[in-house]
């Protein structure tokens, strides 16, 4: 079990960014969320098996069709027990 916080950068802000996302996290089984922030990047968390993480951090690097990332940071956290889902904010 993994639990990261990704910060995405680039053309990522009214692309579909966060519904992509969603729809990609909720096929991989994971745990989590996903929301805009204010400097243009979007920020998840997301958590589940190491390899379905892995799964979603590589489709960030690439995003919806209309996006065009220029960077995904990667930070490693704690995981959180009992979320139910994987929510856009």
């Amino acid at each position: 079990m993994r639990r990261v916080r990704a910060i995405v950068t680039g053309r990522v802000q009214g692309v579909g960014f966060r519904a992509f996302a969603v729809d990609e996290a909720r096929d991989h089984g994971l745990t989590g969320w996903v929301r805009n922030r204010a400097d243009g990047t979007v920020e998840l968390e997301a958590q589940g098996d190491d390899a379905r993480v892995a799964a979603l951090l590589a489709w960030c690097k690439v995003g919806p069709p209309a996006a065009r990332v220029s960077g995904v940071a990667v930070e490693e956290l704690a995981v959180v027990a009992g979320e139910p889902g994987f929510v856009r904010r």
